[in-house]
């Protein structure tokens, strides 16, 4: 339909810059558009900010947002104002003064959105309020929030169930980028939106690598990682604590690295700081836990590395999923031992949830480590675990792009599970490893284990290797951590089979160093390069020249660049080289507010390095 004709599409073109609906975008603004509740899932950078952007636009009233962080919201509010959208925040951030100016600006209808917190839109007052004017929607950003036992709780999110009592004509939809089946169910009941429409667009990041390796020292991984493949790129190495997160950082800034620390401990001032100079610079890695993340809407963030394990795979993706939201080119790297599986463990075990809930973590656990120890790809895995299915392999994973070698691993894991049960079943893998090498240790001595049937049998492989077999065991289920949280493993009922040889076992092969494997030397920046065709060193320059101007504009208006203009709308303008505003207001990305802002000032740079073609749209 002409965008003419077609409000919706009109919206789409003249103020975001896009020609099209992705997915199942069009979907959810017609069943919003007729006053529908919904339920939406999208991959992070799949565009679920429009469906709800652009209903609350063509709907009479104002459109309010639910979201969890300061940050977020006025970022996104920044973004929407530049492309000439009425639309504003009420947070901590803004004085008496400030929120009522908003409050009258609402009550007047010059807003189309409204973003605040959950604590706030549920204050008596802030109820009051907006009873007395038409509401467009209510759009509750980070839905997922509301599962008591995800990954990203926030209790305030509980209190929002509230809100079809007071507002029960007003369509109310909720948008995450990642629930399983049990988190969706929890979502739906606990907001009661039994009747919401299900919008499931799919999870697929197909523009994001998975790479996994086993932990060898993590601080030289991640430096090798970093520097064959990210050399100056925006990027968040997460980690378990808050100790590990410092560390880390400093290591980072004495390697010649633009790092910085985010942890809830730190000054709030502080924590606020390195935030804001990472949405704002390019180029800063940010080392942090997990209180960093939700609701990043940085889209150039080329990686995100995990130097511990995640709690979850829906943990694993949602944290993965900040990476490459413009759509170009980006890694998850991680890497992961025995220690991290132990750690998740005992903070499993000595949580306050009752033991039906403690059940689940345990399986989330088992698929975790079977993900990290899979032979097949890595994308297949991720999505069946999310109940996606992926047609053959990716080939843009590690798996993929280095088929995993086997080997018969009878005999070998006969010895070790054999060792566990000879020396009591209460031991770490370092110990263990000792006992089946035939090390003269001290403690082994002392314990009298050197006179052990399994002692010294294992001499014909190395410790990295027998480290690699109990990962294997404990991941397959074959051995399980003791539950007494002492960091020591024990044997399972599964066990029994392969002790007495009745069962065969396949190990998989871990290369020696999976980062200077033969087929992934191809580095992200050269794919980069090749996805955006810059056949012409010139091309490189204007890039180059591009990315500065808008680092100056962005500073002027004390805005993260990407909220001027995204790199996918840069790689545009090199690619076509427009000379006219008319051509500039055809590629992506570029609305009728933004092309009066900055189109002469775009085509300036291009014409500065003699790059202007005479093409039309």
């Amino acid at each position: 339909m002409d965008a003419q004709v077609d409000p919706a599409l009109g919206l789409l073109k003249s103020t975001f810059g896009y020609d099209r609906f992705r997915g199942l975008q069009r979907a959810v603004i017609d069943h919003v558009l007729a006053g529908g509740d919904a339920l939406v899932l999208m991959p992070t950078g799949g565009g679920k900010s429009l469906c709800f952007q652009i209903p609350a636009m063509l709907r009479r009233g104002v459109g309010i947002v639910v979201s969890p962080l300061i940050a977020l919201m006025q970022d996104q509010v920044q973004a929407l104002r530049q492309n000439g959208v009425r639309a504003a925040f009420i947070n901590s951030t803004l004085d008496a003064s400030q929120s009522g100016q908003v409050l009258y600006q609402a009550r007047q209808g010059a807003l189309d959105l409204l973003y605040m917190a959950p604590e706030r839109l549920l204050l008596p007052h802030t109820l009051e309020f907006l009873k007395s004017i038409p509401l467009a929607l209510l759009a509750i950003d980070e839905v997922h929030c509301v599962s008591r036992w995800g990954h990203d709780f926030r209790p305030d999110y509980l209190g929002l169930s509230v809100l079809p009592e007071h507002f029960p004509e007003v369509p109310r939809l909720g948008l995450t980028a990642t629930a399983d089946e049990a988190t969706r169910r929890e979502i739906l009941e606990r907001l009661h939106l039994q009747n919401a429409r299900l919008f499931v667009a799919g999870f697929d990041r197909p523009n994001i690598r998975y790479r996994l390796a086993p932990k060898d020292n993590a601080h030289k991984q991640l430096a090798a990682f970093l520097k064959r493949d990210h050399p100056g790129d925006a990027g968040i190495v997460y980690r378990l604590s808050r100790r590990k997160t410092e560390q880390t950082a400093a290591w980072l800034v004495e390697q010649g690295f633009n790092a910085l620390p985010y942890h809830a401990g730190m000054d709030a001032g502080e924590r606020l700081r390195n935030q804001q100079r990472f949405l704002r610079e390019d180029g800063v890695i940010m080392v942090a836990t997990i209180a960093f993340g939700m609701g990043i809407d940085k889209p150039d963030v080329r990686f995100v590395a995990h130097l511990d394990l995640p709690k979850s795979l829906e943990a694993y993706y949602q944290e993965t999923g900040r990476a490459g939201r413009d759509g170009l080119p980006a890694n998850a790297f991680l890497t992961y031992g025995l220690e991290d599986v132990a750690f998740l463990g005992n903070l499993m075990r000595n949580s306050s949830a009752g033991e039906q809930h403690k059940r689940l973590e345990q399986l989330k656990l088992e698929a975790l480590l079977g993900f990290c120890e899979t032979t097949l790809c890595r994308r297949q895995v991720l999505l069946n675990y999310f109940g996606e299915a992926h047609p053959g392999q990716c080939g843009n994973c590690d798996t993929c792009l280095d088929p995993v070698e086997t080997w018969d691993g009878l005999v070998a894991a006969q010895k070790a599970l054999s060792c566990v049960f000879r020396t009591g079943q209460r031991f770490g893998v370092a110990h263990l490893v000792n006992v089946l090498l035939g090390k003269e240790e001290t403690r082994l001595l002392a314990l009298g284990h050197q006179r052990l049937s399994t002692y010294g049998i294992g001499q014909e492989l190395n410790e990295r290797q027998w480290r690699s077999i109990y990962r294997q065991l404990l991941a397959r289920g074959f051995l399980e951590p003791d539950p007494q949280g002492h960091g020591g493993l024990r044997l399972t009922e599964q066990s029994r089979p392969v002790l007495r040889g009745e069962q065969t076992v396949y190990f998989r092969h871990d290369p020696d160093n999976p980062l200077t494997d033969t087929s992934l030397r191809l580095t992200l920046e050269r794919k980069r390069r090749r996805e955006v065709a810059f056949d012409d060193p010139n091309d490189l320059d204007l890039w180059q020249a591009l990315r500065a101007w808008r680092l100056t504009q962005a500073r002027e208006l004390e805005v993260p660049p990407y909220v001027v203009f995204h790199d996918s709308t840069l790689r545009d303008v090199v690619l076509q080289k427009p000379s006219t505003l008319q051509a500039l207001g055809g590629l992506h990305g570029i609305g009728k507010r933004k092309l009066a802002t900055y189109g002469e000032a775009v085509l300036r740079v291009v014409r500065e390095h003699g790059a202007a073609t005479t093409t039309t749209v």
